[in-house]
């Protein structure tokens, strides 16, 4: 405990009381905080002004999180709202000045209040800085440890000293009264039964420690077991001696022996973010050292990923065991107390008074009449084999204000009940490792939110298409963010032919990732409209450039036909794709390279290149071929090097460029990787017409079109889609232009299109029951596995399809 050295203060605050009692260690100013319901508060004494940069005026009435900008994880600890703040917590965190000063650690003592009156929260802080580089004077119980005019001590001259209260704590025979006008100095004015209510809820809830980094020779020996006898005891002194009390080497090594284990323990349970490793670690740290059996038992909701639900005194809350050490013969209590057990906690136990209260329970030793009642308790076991005659402490794992679970340890009769020492020694192991628990969770919950986020925004699985096969991958730079703006994209449009896109936001991160998003989303809906490369990027640069400077992305947009076997690309800035031949040959495509989507004042030019069936097209981010201190042209050269050679099956070329060509070297950037293969429609499998815009060339329409399905054995869907044909083209006859055109393409559905030089698209729309037009798109719509129009750039086609699922193919004869 650290508390003010008197005569120090005596001296320098006389006639000052609020100073006095505004100060921690006679070095610090005080700040003093209190919040209503709504976290809004209603008192900032002038002590919080000198530390947050911020007039009493402006802070009063303001939410707390809003006034300081605090993240999520530390703005919980302050809100009360009936579940937020259940315990009295501490804790230090980087908190910026409101004036524009630098960024200032601030120490915190923060209490839950309930009363009549609108305080709910009692928050203390003080300037961190100060207290670790200050000199404070350190006090242990009443003895003087370091005075303030010492020169600091170093870390070889002493023991690390853990513990700092504030100086509101009454000292060694303060009655509540005094206190009671120690803090009425400190709060705002209320009534002198306001005041002791709050009194009463701080004295209840106890004190909160804060670790610094403080070190001093400490003339005493801490031991494990039993306290220290009479004469060892700590004396009252006015100075601490230079050099330490001698002791005896015994003493010495048994107060080394309980720092290492200490230092030991504390190591062991920050190597991980997993709770559950975390509490195992803790577990194994403690047995057979420190006690005969440990046990981890975490609320249901840490283990499951949910969010924290609130804990009333009425509950029983449900716990999972995670962790579980003991000396005993492997395997001894795996049936009493098993592993990974789901177990709602009896109310009235020491393990339910842990979690309500935020404080360690000690039994020096359970009585079998104890141990009997446990087992009552927990109907469905006998406890009595593994508590009685023992003894017993559980303490809460805290963090940030909120229970996480318990810590039960116990020592059999031979060993020494757990003392005072030992309580203070595991409550601070408790407090490390709930803060790695709770980091734990936040990671995962954050992790899992990242992973969501990035799946929404990219494709899951490939579409299957006909005439290509289509494989990608997305790594991400940063594991611990798991998303960037890097993004892929295969969009089956219109007449069989399938979209290609491949994107990299400028920038890493969520934000990059949140536009990404944006520009997939408006990529896609531009591609619905079957816009030519050229123009869809045009369309999107302007969008980004009406949303904001930050929308700068690189993008190539690639349209391929199946039937034609072309390819149709247009670039923003992006890196020209790889097409490796059937033969194993492998080139860069030579494509305008653009301006990236969002600089605008530059066209995008599309071009025209053909592909045979069974080449390969490879699209990729920088992420993949980008190297430090290298030129982006080298690193294209070996990627078109490397895919050189006899074709091999897709997943087996992702999984090379990742693990293989994309792992040399440092990894700064994340990789989004498309590739295709492109195989084409066979030619038995497309028949098209030109005919001429008249009548009697309906039925030449459904002639042709009975033919084809008879040559295809499909000879089942003849009057369905023969009708559809005739609906079509009559309405190409009666509201289009020039000559239409007739194509139908069999894959694993029909296709039918029906294309003319018009450029008025039809909609659907609602018949009357005396209309004479209208009926034909109605019958589409309904007979039509799917139906839809897109533009030409000499009119339009309207096209629908018909599922072959559950046809039965006719052998020709």
């Amino acid at each position: 405990m650290v508390k003010r050295q008197h005569a120090a203060a005596r001296g320098t605050a006389a006639g000052s009381p609020r100073l006095l009692h505004e100060h921690l260690l006679g070095l610090a100013p005080m700040a003093v905080l209190l919040m209503n319901d709504h976290g809004q508060v209603t008192h900032w004494n002038h002590a919080a002004t000198e530390i947050f940069g911020l007039a009493h005026e402006d802070a009063v009435g303001r939410p707390l999180h809003t006034l300081l900008r605090l993240p999520q994880e530390h703005r919980n600890a302050f809100e009360s709202g009936g579940s937020r703040i259940r315990h009295a917590w501490t804790g230090a965190f980087l908190v910026p000045r409101l004036d524009d000063g630098p960024l200032r650690e601030v120490a915190w003592w923060v209490y839950p209040l309930n009363g009549p009156d609108r305080a709910r929260v009692l928050a203390i802080a003080a300037d961190a800085h100060r207290l670790r580089d200050g000199g404070p004077g350190l006090v242990l119980g009443d003895v003087l440890v370091k005075a303030p005019s010492q020169t600091p001590l170093t870390s070889e001259s002493g023991v690390r000293v853990l513990r700092v209260e504030p100086t509101l704590l009454p000292t060694s025979g303060t009655d509540p009264a005094m206190l009671g006008r120690r803090m009425t100095e400190m709060l705002p004015a209320m009534s002198p039964g306001a005041a002791e209510a709050i009194v009463r809820q701080v004295l209840m809830r106890g004190y909160p420690a804060v670790n610094v980094s403080v070190t001093a020779r400490l003339p005493f020996a801490a031991y494990f077991g039993a306290p220290p006898p009479p004469e060892q005891r700590l004396r009252d002194v006015e100075e601490p001696p230079r050099d330490p009390v001698p002791v005896r080497s015994m003493e010495r090594s048994t107060a080394q022996d309980r720092l290492d284990f200490l230092n030991d323990a504390g190591s062991r349970i920050v190597d991980t973010l997993d709770p559950v490793q975390t509490a195992a670690a803790l577990c194994t740290s403690l047995v057979p050292r420190f006690a005969d059996f440990a046990d981890v038992q975490l609320l249901e909701s840490i283990v499951s990923d949910q969010e924290l639900p609130p804990l009333t005194p009425e509950d029983s809350p449900t716990t999972v065991r995670v962790a579980l050490s003991h000396d005993d013969a492997y395997g001894r209590w795996d049936d009493l107390v098993p592993r990974g057990e789901k177990l709602r906690l009896p109310a009235g136990t020491p393990f339910t008074q842990s979690l309500m209260t935020g404080r360690s329970v000690s039994i020096p030793k359970i009585t079998e009449r104890f141990a009997r009642r446990m087992s009552t308790r927990f109907a469905d076991r006998d406890l009595r084999p593994l508590l009685q005659g023992r003894a017993l402490l559980v303490s809460p794992l805290i963090a940030r204000g909120t229970a996480l679970g318990n810590l039960t340890l116990l020592r059999r009769a031979d060993r020494p009940a757990f003392d005072e020492l030992d309580v203070t020694m595991i409550e601070e192991l408790c407090r490390r490792a709930a803060v790695c628990v709770d980091n734990g969770r936040l990671y995962r919950r954050e992790s899992r939110a990242a992973k969501e986020l990035q799946k929404t925004m990219l494709p899951d699985a490939p579409p299957v298409v006909a005439g290509a096969q289509i494989c990608y991958r997305y790594v991400p730079a940063n594991e611990a963010v798991r998303v960037g703006g890097d993004w892929f994209d295969a969009i089956p449009l219109p007449g069989g032919r399938l979209a290609l896109v491949v994107g990299d936001v400028m920038g890493h991160g969520l934000t990059s990732a949140a536009i990404m998003g944006q520009f997939r989303t408006a990529v896609r809906t531009l591609a619905a409209q079957d816009l030519p490369p050229g123009q869809l990027l045009r369309q999107l640069d302007d969008l980004a450039r009406r949303l904001g400077d930050d929308y700068i992305a690189t993008c190539m947009y690639v349209v391929y036909d199946p039937v034609a076997r072309r390819c149709e690309v247009a670039n923003a800035g992006h890196l020209p794709p790889v097409l490796v031949s059937p033969y194993g040959d492998s080139e860069l495509l030579e494509v305008p390279s653009g301006a990236p989507i969002g600089v605008g004042g530059v066209a995008f030019e599309t071009v025209e290149f053909e592909v045979e069936d069974g080449s390969q097209f490879v699209l990729c981010t920088d992420g993949l071929v980008e190297r430090r201190g290298q030129a982006i042209d080298v690193g294209l050269a070996a990627l078109r090097e490397y895919l050189s050679g006899p074709p091999q099956p897709l997943e087996s070329v992702c999984e090379t460029l990742i693990d293989g060509f994309g792992a040399n070297g440092r990894r700064d950037d994340d990789i989004a990787l498309l590739v295709v293969r492109f195989t084409g429609i066979p030619k038995d499998d497309v028949f098209s017409w030109t005919l001429e815009a008249l009548p009697a060339r309906v039925r030449d329409a459904r002639e042709l079109a009975r033919e084809t399905l008879a040559t295809w054995g499909l000879s089942e869907l003849s009057e369905t889609v023969e009708l559809l044909v005739s609906e079509l083209v009559t309405n190409a006859v009666c509201h289009g232009a020039g000559d239409i055109g007739l194509r139908l393409i069999r894959t694993a559905s029909l296709l039918c299109e029906v294309r003319d030089d018009g450029y008025e698209l039809p909609t659907l729309r609602r018949a009357d029951v005396d209309a004479e037009n209208g009926r034909g798109l109605q019958l589409v719509s309904a007979l039509a596995e799917r139906w839809g129009t897109q533009r030409t750039p000499t009119g339009k086609v309207v096209w629908f399809e018909q599922s072959l699922q559950g046809v039965t193919l006719e052998r020709s004869l």
